[in-house]
């Protein structure tokens, strides 16, 4: 576990300071998306480059808040223990302006909620219960996928942390069932570390407004309380397009 921390650690401070060169630029999705090398010395790694100005302007998120959004994302995955959001950063510095950077991963976009096995959809639970908590707006099937490993990776986090209930997800296979009690006792530890001016708390009003860290806070209380999975609704429950 130490080395793995350590790898971690030194993968966040590349990105939050290496050199960034753009090597390319992804052509699908909504929003300017680049694929960009960051270099220190003789140590690189390639990662995904979203910049603010490239943000398509969404009726109900306020502009050029999306970058932080998938920032926050990451520590909320982090905080949890759950290791579902590659890390990633907010630079200000990009070649392109203020934008997040996230570990490029090399995973196969076919293997994807939709063509998962039965095995491998009951490994799900602890992303439902992370877009509840996250209020994640658009969980798109091809925005969960598998590495070689199996590992679980979640991506595209732009549209999440809004105040009001905003959860529309492929993913209602575990409705009005028990959440894990592991995961609640996750859950209930990170609402209590959002308490107070802790580092957590710190790290997300940084990239979020107040209201929406409380609200953060109080889903996470809610989950804990009710302690099941929520039925579809009220409104659209199912983003578009489903992949």
């Amino acid at each position: 576990m130490a080395q793995t921390l350590a790898v971690a650690a030194a993968t966040l401070d590349l990105l939050a300071s290496g050199a960034i060169r753009l090597e390319g630029q992804f052509v699908w999705g909504s929003n300017t998306t680049f694929l960009a090398r960051l270099r220190r010395g003789a140590v690189e790694l390639l990662a995904v480059y979203k910049p603010q100005r490239g943000e398509r302007p969404l009726w109900d998120f306020p502009g050029g808040t999306l970058a932080a959004r998938e920032a926050a994302a990451w520590h909320v995955s982090d905080a949890l223990g759950w290791e579902l959001v590659p890390p990633t950063v907010l630079r200000r510095d990009g070649p392109f302006g203020p934008g997040s950077l996230q570990l490029f991963l090399a995973l196969d976009p076919q293997r994807h909620y939709f063509t998962f096995g039965d095995e491998e959809k009951e490994r799900l639970r602890p992303v439902v219960v992370f877009d509840i908590l996250v209020n994640n707006a658009d969980r798109k099937a091809g925005h969960v996928l598998l590495g070689e490993d199996g590992h679980l990776w979640l991506i595209d986090h732009g549209v999440c942390f809004h105040v009001e209930p905003k959860l529309r997800t492929v993913i209602w296979d575990f409705a009005g069932q028990p959440i894990p009690a592991r995961l609640l006792d996750d859950v209930d530890r990170f609402g209590r570390d959002l308490e107070g001016a802790g580092p957590l708390r710190s790290a997300l009003t940084d990239l979020l407004a107040m209201e929406e860290v409380d609200a953060l806070r109080r889903r996470a209380t809610e989950i804990v309380e009710t302690g099941r999975f929520p039925l579809p609704g009220p409104g659209r429950p199912y983003p578009w397009p489903l992949v």
